[in-house]
């Protein structure tokens, strides 16, 4: 409800006729999600950013 209501600014009337789908769509769950980084991957970074 504060994604919608707050965050969105989305007026009540609307917010409750939203799908799940479409609250996931406006609340950004569609886009594609950045890789996991394996341990490799934080391995090297830690190397190049010691601090």
């Amino acid at each position: 409800m504060h994604v919608g209501l707050c965050l969105l600014r989305l007026p009540p009337e609307v917010f409750w006729r939203l799908t799940p789908a479409e609250f996931s769509a406006m609340a950004g769950g569609m886009r594609p999600r950045s890789p996991e980084i394996r341990r490799d991957g934080l391995e090297a970074l830690m190397r190049r950013f010691p601090d």
